[in-house]
């Protein structure tokens, strides 16, 4: 139940009438003929009309207004996130070294008037050429044997030594510094003896120490099938690569290991063998986000009186890193910088303390407060008469649009000295725009009424919303068992206006968005209680239609519009009577896509429904036979398939 609006004048037209009419004796008594027909009372009404409309006006709370009651309880619009991906640099042909400095932007490449979507790298990124000084082989990482005399002298080589070939046996490449975020070439000359495998999907997976353990690397290009024939093996290291000692041998190593053993399908008979094996970078992969970078920049001077506030020139302001801040510079020209927090309650006057407002980019100061006996307490301290305040550096931007496709980062804003050319080859991610006022009206209350404590089922919800913007819908269900673990299932958001490309792997949970809804959580549930993480179990659903189309309207319009109508109504995010996403345990019935169908623009008749439950975790097969309803367990969403819409 929501709060009620409130009302500050409740008078209505009839009750501004007869309050007039009421005080007619007091200031008028000359004044009896009170009839409807009299001029007077005509103006009575007529300004009392004018009052209603005035009073209208009154009781609607701007939002402004209303967000100003939030902030007093503490309740503030969550700022937008920056998206982040993966750009790739691939070095000039003919070219050992490179260097990407932090800061450097990419944008998309645009056309028109449209403006581009720019992203900067988060780090520095070395590309330089490495030694490769050790080939050894293992199995189970149990006995390496050192393989580097006889690789490096021609022979043909082995790369796994046990027989039969065992899932885990490994051959390990030793190089002599970290390649974290390198792109790494291997040359390979191989020996083709007909050793039993795909080509294409070999039965090895590539893989680097990150000093937490063994982490998979992307293969970007095989051309060697496995070690088949002679080719290049492209690998995009990750950021983390650290030193290991393997058989008395300390280095930075990277390793590819049989993922499935002899007489497993798809296997090898006998182990590969090669002749030679060379490497080279020829590129590199570095962090960037969808924000732009502001060095220094001058926001005002001090008047030395408490609860100052400066503003950014440009907002919103992202989350903070290492350096950025604010400063002040006294008259001597020394700059201190200042510590950020969330809020004065707990600073002392004299406590160099600062709140920076991410929507607005406003910096505040610390204010002075008179108490109940008359005293006052500075609540952090303020900067100095004729200080200059500044801001060391800061980032801006973020937002929904920053989540962009495959290779669309493309354009360097400046040139690069040994880069041919940069993409992003996985999509960006995270990007998620800042709290409409709307849902901190609908927040706000909820936030109120039952505090920063997990308690109830809807307490869960609502934090887990709290903790990562990113997180679109959840549902708490209770413990399986006794004393068992309260489950909470967590759906992303998921990006795109084409619901009919959505994919279960969409709705996948990333470990970090996880992680910052659990961390976020267990500050705030209540002691002895557990909570378990997880998504929900996705139904397919497909829908077959027969629709009859109205004379003079083109089917394939019609046709079109209904199937875009069957995508947005069965969805998680967007789905369902209410448009809120289909809720959790609703079973879909043919009478109510029917309906749907009837109500789309050009459409005459419905002649048939039927619905087909779909396996989404294995190519979309339909299994079972028809259906008049599906069902749908409280823990469940429903997730469309392809859907078949006939015309007739």
């Amino acid at each position: 139940m929501s709060l009620p609006v409130p009302n500050l004048d409740d008078r209505s037209f009839q009750q501004l009438v007869d309050e007039a009419k009421r005080l007619i004796p007091t200031y008028c008594p000359e004044w009896t003929n009170h009839n409807l027909s009299d001029p007077g009372v005509a103006l009575i009404e007529l300004f009392a009309w004018m009052s209603e409309m005035m009073l209208f006006r009154l009781n609607q709370v701007p939002d402004g207004f209303y967000m100003r009651m939030l902030n007093l309880l503490g309740i503030e619009t969550f700022p937008a996130s920056a998206a982040s991906a993966d750009l790739t640099f691939w070095a000039s042909s003919g070219q050992d070294t490179a260097r990407i400095a932090a800061g450097t932007e990419i944008a998309t490449s645009v056309s028109g008037t449209e403006d581009p979507i720019v992203f900067t790298t988060v780090g520095n990124l070395e590309i330089f050429d490495p030694v490769l000084d050790r080939l050894m082989t293992s199995a189970h990482d149990d006995v390496f044997v050192d393989l580097t005399t006889s690789v490096s002298s021609g022979q043909m080589t082995p790369l796994f030594s046990t027989n039969p070939l065992r899932t885990g046996d490994g051959f390990y490449l030793g190089f002599d510094r970290s390649l974290a975020g390198n792109v790494l070439e291997l040359q390979i000359r191989a020996t083709v003896q007909g050793i039993g495998i795909d080509p294409t999907d070999p039965p090895i997976a590539w893989e680097v120490w990150t000093g937490e353990g063994w982490a998979r690397i992307t293969v970007h290009e095989d051309t060697t099938g496995g070690f088949n024939r002679d080719g290049l093996v492209k690998l995009l290291i990750p950021m983390a690569h650290e030193p290991l000692t393997l058989g008395q041998h300390a280095g930075f190593w990277v390793r590819v290991v049989l993922t499935r053993g002899l007489g497993e399908d798809n296997s090898y008979r006998v182990s590969p063998v090669v002749t030679a094996i060379t490497a080279r970078t020829i590129g590199g992969t570095i962090r960037a986000e969808h924000a732009l970078l502001i060095g220094e920049e001058f926001l005002g001077v001090s008047s030395g009186e408490p609860d100052q506030m400066f503003q950014t020139v440009n907002r919103p302001v992202l989350e903070r890193r290492e350096g950025e801040t604010i400063e002040v510079v006294d008259e001597a020209g020394v700059a201190m910088p200042w510590l950020e927090v969330a809020d004065f309650q707990h600073s002392g006057p004299d406590d160099m303390h600062f709140v920076w407002d991410d929507a607005t980019g406003e910096v505040h100061f610390g204010p002075r407060i008179r108490y109940p006996d008359g005293s006052y307490r500075q609540h952090g301290a303020a900067p100095s008469k004729s200080a200059v305040v500044r801001a060391s550096g800061y980032r801006y931007g973020g937002g929904a649009g920053g989540n962009v496709g495959a290779r669309t980062l493309v354009a360097p804003r400046a040139s690069l000295i040994g880069i041919a050319g940069v993409e992003n080859l996985t999509p960006a991610s995270g990007g998620v725009d800042a709290e409409t006022v709307e849902n901190a009206k609908h927040r706000g209350p909820m936030t109120v009424r039952a505090g920063g404590r997990a308690v109830t089922v809807e307490d869960y919800e609502r934090l887990a919303h709290q903790a990562d913007p990113s997180i679109a819908r959840a549902r708490c269900l209770p413990p399986l068992e006794t004393g068992g673990p309260t489950r909470l299932l967590l759906v992303p958001n998921v990006e795109g206006d084409d619901l009919g490309q959505r994919k279960l792997d969409d709705f996948a949970i990333a470990a970090d968005v996880e992680q910052r809804v659990q961390e976020y959580l267990d500050r705030r549930r209540i002691l002895g209680t557990s909570v378990a993480y997880g998504t929900p179990y996705f139904q397919g659903a497909s829908v077959a239609a027969l629709i009859g189309v109205l004379p003079g309207r083109p089917p394939e319009a019609v046709r079109a519009r209904a199937t875009e109508a069957l995508y947005r109504f069965i969805d998680p995010l967007v789905g369902g009577p209410d448009g809120n996403g289909w809720p959790f345990g609703l079973d879909l019935n043919a009478a109510a896509v029917t309906q749907l169908l009837a109500d789309v623009d050009g459409v005459e008749r419905v002649d048939d429904v039927v619905l087909f439950q779909v396996d989404v975790r294995n190519e979309n097969r339909r299994y079972g036979d028809a259906h008049e309803v599906l069902r749908l367990t409280n823990r469940a969403l429903f997730l469309s398939a392809r859907h078949q819409v006939v015309v007739r």
